[in-house]
C-alpha cells in the first residue's frame, strides 16, 4: 500500500452496509419469487396488488398506493394490466370522478387459491422456520417505521 492509498474505513466497507443487505436480499427473493409467480401470470409488483386486493377488496387506487408504499401514478399502469388480463376492475366513483374504485372480479378471486402455494414455498427457499421470518419481519418492519419517522 502506498503512502496515498488509505485502507477503507470499516463503516463504509459494502458488507457492512444494512442497506446492501436489505436490497441484495430484496433481489434474490425477487429472483425466488419470479418463477413461482410466472405460474400464477404475475409480476412481483402484480402479486403485491393482488396481495393488498385479496385481503381488503373494493379499494381506490390511492388507498391500494398507500398500502404498497408506493406513488399512485406508477400503480396505475399495473392496475391496467391487470384488468386486461381480466384480473381486477377499475371504475370512477359516483361521489367523485377522480376517484377509481378497484374491485377483483371472479378470475381473480380465483387466482387467490392458486397463490396459496407461494408462501409455503418462500418458507421453503429461506432455510428459516415460520417463527424465524415471522421474527425477521417484525424487525423489518419496524426499520421500516423508524425510516419513515426520520424522513
Amino acid at each position: 500500500m502506498n503512502a496515498d492509498t488509505k485502507a477503507p474505513c470499516d463503516a463504509l466497507l459494502l458488507d457492512n452496509q444494512v442497506c446492501f443487505a436489505l436490497h441484495s436480499t430484496s433481489l434474490l427473493m425477487t429472483k425466488v419469487y419470479k418463477p413461482l409467480l410466472q405460474a400464477l401470470g404475475l409480476t412481483y409488483p402484480q402479486y403485491l396488488a393482488m396481495l393488498v386486493l385479496w385481503e381488503q377488496d373494493g379499494l381506490t387506487v390511492g388507498e391500494i398506493s398507500q398500502r404498497l408504499l408506493t406513488d399512485p401514478g406508477s400503480l396505475t399502469p399495473l392496475l391496467k394490466r391487470l384488468e386486461s388480463e381480466g384480473l381486477l376492475s377499475r371504475s370512477r366513483s359516483r361521489e367523485d370522478e377522480r376517484v377509481v374504485l378497484v374491485q377483483l372480479t371472479d378470475k381473480g378471486r380465483e387466482l387467490q387459491a392458486q397463490a396459496q402455494r407461494v408462501p409455503p414455498c418462500i418458507l421453503q427457499a429461506s432455510g428459516h422456520s415460520a417463527e424465524q421470518l415471522r421474527k425477521l419481519q417484525a424487525d423489518l418492519l419496524q426499520l421500516r417505521t423508524h425510516l419513515q419517522e426520520s424522513l
